[in-house]
């Protein structure tokens, strides 16, 4: 039975045309993963009561800073 022998370019081609494509796939991932974040980013909650939410204030005898 004949075995089936490449040559080393064609052995070369093939590896780097899979390189390019697992490179190809990474980029593309990247860009979307952080197209996803900037757009979490923009969207990030804002706090809308902002007169309801409780502040600080300094207790004048303790010099604690308290709700």
């Amino acid at each position: 039975m004949p075995t089936f022998l490449l040559s080393p370019l064609v052995k070369w081609s093939l590896a780097a045309l899979g390189g390019a494509m697992i490179v190809h796939w990474a980029v593309k991932e990247a860009r979307r993963i952080n197209e996803e974040l900037e757009n979490a980013r923009r969207v990030k909650a804002k706090i809308t009561d902002a007169e309801n939410r409780p502040t600080l204030r300094r207790d004048p005898t303790t010099g604690e800073y308290r709700l």
